[in-house]
């Protein structure tokens, strides 16, 4: 087990991400898209085969994690199915298996449980005789914290079967997201994202290395208007999530503090019925093997 100074979230991160995905609508809007293309790809991978490896990274408390293996139930039902979890944070993981255990879709699949980071569970492969090899495998708003972006695709990508399929979901080249965090990554790349990277910086890795894929847009968007107000709880907690900070308004100068907001009101984000409400597209991109 790697330490959990790797993890991305832990402690009150994780309260920060969870805090998120309650008032963002994000997982909502993957899943949306995601009923809408991964029962006929589960369906062409499964095609000949005895049974199916699937492979999560940065799976979270695997909410999506668990619909993904619904979806592919549904579509697979007669097929044994495999599933390895790659997560850095021992709190998130906890959630899952106890997730797991009261889903009654995916009682009886067996999970073998990774907590370490990515980079992490690719030496530990690099490392076997054999490696083990996967139908599926996906990446859902995990590709930030990779040290080497083609590098980890391209790894990935080498560890699918025959027809398998490496889906890759990530914030949209050209959404709030991108423009806030390409605009500003001077004082928000840190540590744990060195680098920021959108579906731009993903598709030109694909397209680098000759992969065929395929790009669907999943379109989603949260109220801010909130974020404007020291005095809400509700804007500060977005604030610290959008800019990945415990605290944003302890965490840059006035100045800084004044430019991010404002960029976050007129660049970011639409106005709608009073409010603003900021872009969160995403991207999911299928990397056929």
């Amino acid at each position: 087990m790697a330490s959990e100074e790797m993890s991305c979230y832990e402690g009150a991160s994780v309260q920060s991400f969870q805090f998120y995905l309650d008032h963002s609508g994000e997982h909502e809007a993957m899943l949306k898209c995601l009923r809408d293309l991964l029962p006929a790809e589960f369906k062409r991978i499964s095609a000949d085969k005895q049974g199916l490896d699937v492979l999560g990274l940065g799976s979270g408390g695997g909410e999506m994690d668990v619909q993904i293996l619904g979806l592919l139930k549904a579509a697979c039902p007669d097929l044994p199915i495999t599933v390895d979890v790659v997560e850095g944070s021992s709190k998130l993981t906890e959630g899952f298996k106890a997730l797991v255990a009261k889903s009654p879709d995916i009682q009886g699949v067996p999970f073998t449980w990774h907590i370490m980071h990515s980079d992490s569970y690719i030496n530990q492969v690099k490392a076997k005789v054999d490696a083990k090899k996967f139908d599926f495998i996906h990446s859902i708003q995990m590709i930030y914290y990779v040290d080497a972006l083609t590098e980890t695709i391209k790894f990935y990508h080498g560890l699918l079967k025959k027809k398998g399929t490496f889906m890759i979901i990530v914030e949209a080249h050209d959404s709030g997201w991108d423009r806030l965090w390409s605009t500003y990554s001077r004082v928000l790349c840190d540590e744990v994202i060195k680098e920021y990277r959108s579906s731009k910086q993903v598709i030109a890795s694909l397209n680098s290395l000759g992969l065929k894929f395929e790009e669907h847009a999943i379109p989603n968007c949260f109220d801010v208007t909130e974020c404007a107000d020291p005095g809400s709880t509700k804007g500060r907690r977005l604030l610290n999530f959008l800019t990945a900070r415990d605290d944003f308004h302890q965490s840059f100068t006035p100045e800084i503090r004044a430019e991010i907001l404002d960029f976050l009101k007129n660049k970011c984000s639409t106005e709608k019925d009073g409010r603003v409400v900021f872009d969160a597209t995403l991207s999911c991109l299928l990397v056929r093997a």
